[in-house]
């Protein structure tokens, strides 16, 4: 998938706002959605830190039959596309579609040559084979995973490229803005390809990653000291810097 491709999937001149929900329980998933079709955002993720995969499976079911034409993005914490991608591929069969699916670790071996990357060559074998329909969302380097040398980022970002959809990469934890060399390598490793930033985003910094494709963020617009729930007027502020960004400056 080419950048300007996935800008134009969200009808966004600048980079794509998808706000994550941390998820507590359907209702509490569904008010937040409802408040970020409220402020105009292209789409959500829904993300289980309180709990397995399992009990995310009917919430998600829940907010598709509530938003059939709702941007649905899951993140099922810790668990690769191997092991998600059947699933959501029953969920579709089943009449749940989900739009994109986020993997914390895409299993890219940066140490490895491109023709040798076994266990992501596995993930795409599994997601051919389950018949789901989505965008990957990759995560590459991403916190909370294996560490990978700085000098490496451009070379991970190079290899994620066709494995997925779109490279994902993040601070080095939650709620933490990534540094602008590891922006700046990996969008050299993407090139033309889409990138998405997944930590640390907030209004007032989303200007100086003008280059990202996507911003996939919690934190940032949250209410103050709430892990769960969607501040409107942060999430606006974003909206309105991100519409700035178009051409990658923040105009």
């Amino acid at each position: 998938m080419e950048c300007i491709c996935f800008r134009k999937q969200f009808k966004s001149p600048g980079p794509a706002v998808l706000p994550v929900i941390h998820v507590l329980d359907a209702e509490q998933s569904a008010r937040n959605i409802r408040v970020a079709i409220g402020e105009g955002a292209p789409g959500v993720f829904l993300i289980n830190h309180d709990f397995g995969k399992d009990q995310l499976i009917p919430i998600i079911k829940d907010a598709r039959e509530r938003f059939p034409a709702l941007w649905l993005g899951v993140n099922f914490l810790a668990v690769t596309g191997r092991d998600a991608f059947p699933i959501l591929g029953r969920m579709e069969q089943a009449g749940y579609p989900v739009d994109a699916y986020w993997a914390d670790d895409a299993r890219i071996d940066e140490r490895r040559p491109a023709d040798d990357q076994p266990e992501a060559s596995e993930i795409a074998r599994v997601r051919a084979e389950s018949g789901w329909n989505g965008l990957y969302f990759g995560g590459t380097a991403f916190k909370k995973q294996r560490g990978v040398d700085p000098d490496d980022y451009e070379t991970a970002a190079r290899l994620a490229v066709p494995f997925m959809d779109v490279v994902t990469t993040s601070g080095k934890a939650t709620g933490h803005e990534a540094a602008q060399s590891k922006v700046q390598a990996f969008r050299r490793g993407t090139a033309g390809s889409p990138l998405a930033l997944a930590s640390g985003i907030t209004p007032e910094n989303a200007g100086s990653h003008a280059d990202v494709d996507c911003f996939m963020v919690a934190t940032g617009i949250n209410v103050d000291g709430d892990f769960y729930n969607v501040a409107p007027a942060k999430l606006a502020r974003l909206l309105r810097v991100s519409r700035r960004l178009a051409g990658g400056s923040d105009g």
